[in-house]
């Protein structure tokens, strides 16, 4: 991928993580039922934030370098 479109996308998952996490979004996920005793509003929070993680760590993983190299390249 190019420079840019990573960069865009680093834009993206900030913006969607920020909206991920609004209290409007997450009071939807309120409820008294709980899965082996952790309420859905706890394991919305954690999957949004595990998933927020990952996408990062991908996108930085795949930014290639100020002089056009890859980390992959430098090994």
């Amino acid at each position: 991928m190019e420079r840019r479109k990573i960069e865009s996308a680093a834009l993206f998952i900030t913006i969607f993580g920020a909206m991920l996490i609004l209290p409007p979004l997450v009071t939807l996920f309120q409820d008294s039922q709980r899965l082996a005793g952790i309420p859905f509003e706890v394991i919305y929070l954690f999957v949004a934030w595990a998933a927020l993680v990952l996408g990062a760590w991908w996108l930085g993983r795949n930014l290639p370098r100020e002089n056009g190299t890859t980390p992959e390249d430098e090994r």
